[in-house]
Order: structure tokens, then C-alpha cells, then sequence
């Protein structure tokens, strides 16, 4: 048995790994996609970032994307199992419509974590409420280490990948 910390480890990679493969999926470094993400790019960009990665930490910022969609399809199926992470999908699409968001990369974040979510408890061990821990963990690894840095990283990866 792997012990929780490493549950926890494993899962932080996890759901980085997938809500940043989404956010590149959708395109959200290609352009501000709701408003204040103009003002959070401009802000990483004067402090040495990189546009597309700080467009990128802008729409994780201000919208339900695939970020928000992860935490809490972990949320919900911590709670409630797969029928919680479908029920996250449905919060989550509220919200970006509130937000005036598409929501294509937090709807199918969601889902796609409820997923992922369901395989790891079932076939590898995973205690649901790592999860939780694992995404909480992952945004601040975008959002809290350094903006400047990690949108460097996020605008190689998106030229990389479009």
C-alpha cells in the first residue's frame, strides 16, 4: 500500500498534468478569454512573464476553467462518488455562464476529472480526498510559486504544442 502523502504526491501531479493538457487543449493561452485577464497578463508580462502563459494564469484567475472544474469534480466526488463529479459539471457550467464564459475547458475538466477520479479509486488505490489535496496543491503551484516563471513555462509549452 502506498502511503497518503504519496497518494497526495501522485495526485498533484495528476490533476497539474491534466487541467494544464485542457487549458493548452482549449487554447486558453492564445487570448484573454474573460474579462480582467487582459490586466492579470499585462501585469506577469511588465514583471518579465510571458503573454501566453500569463493569459493562460489570467483565465485560470478570473473564470471557471479546467482548474476550477478539477477542484471541484474532486469535491464532488469526494462527497458523492461519480454522481457528485457529474453534479460538479453542472455547477461548473452555471458558473461559466455566469461568468460569461464559454466553459468548454471547465465543463469537460470536470468530467474528464470525475473520470480520472473514478479509474484511480477503483483500479489503483487512490483515496478520494487526495484528490482534493492533489488539485489544491497543483493551483498553487501555478498560481503561488511564481507567476513570472510559471507563465514562462505555460507560453513554452503552448508555442510547443500549437
Amino acid at each position: 500500500m502506498i502511503p497518503e502523502p504519496a497518494y497526495i504526491a501522485a495526485s498533484a501531479v495528476i490533476t497539474l498534468i491534466l487541467f494544464v493538457g485542457l487549458d493548452l487543449f482549449w487554447k486558453l493561452p492564445a487570448h484573454a478569454g474573460v474579462s480582467g485577464t487582459e490586466t492579470i497578463e499585462r501585469e506577469i508580462e511588465a514583471d518579465g512573464g510571458d503573454r501566453c502563459g500569463g493569459w493562460m494564469i489570467g483565465n485560470i484567475v478570473t473564470s471557471p476553467d479546467a482548474s476550477a472544474g478539477t477542484l471541484v469534480a474532486a469535491c464532488g466526488y469526494w462527497i458523492w462518488g461519480v454522481p457528485g463529479g457529474l453534479l460538479a459539471a453542472v455547477l461548473i457550467f452555471i458558473g461559466a455562464r455566469i461568468c460569461a464564459d464559454k466553459g468548454y475547458a471547465a465543463v469537460s475538466g470536470t468530467l474528464l476529472a470525475t473520470a480520472v477520479f473514478w479509474a484511480l479509486d477503483t483500479f489503483a488505490g487512490f483515496p478520494p480526498e487526495t484528490f482534493i489535496a492533489g488539485i489544491v496543491i497543483a493551483i498553487l503551484i501555478v498560481q503561488g510559486v511564481s507567476p513570472k516563471r510559471v507563465s514562462r513555462i505555460l507560453g513554452k509549452l503552448w508555442r510547443r504544442c500549437s
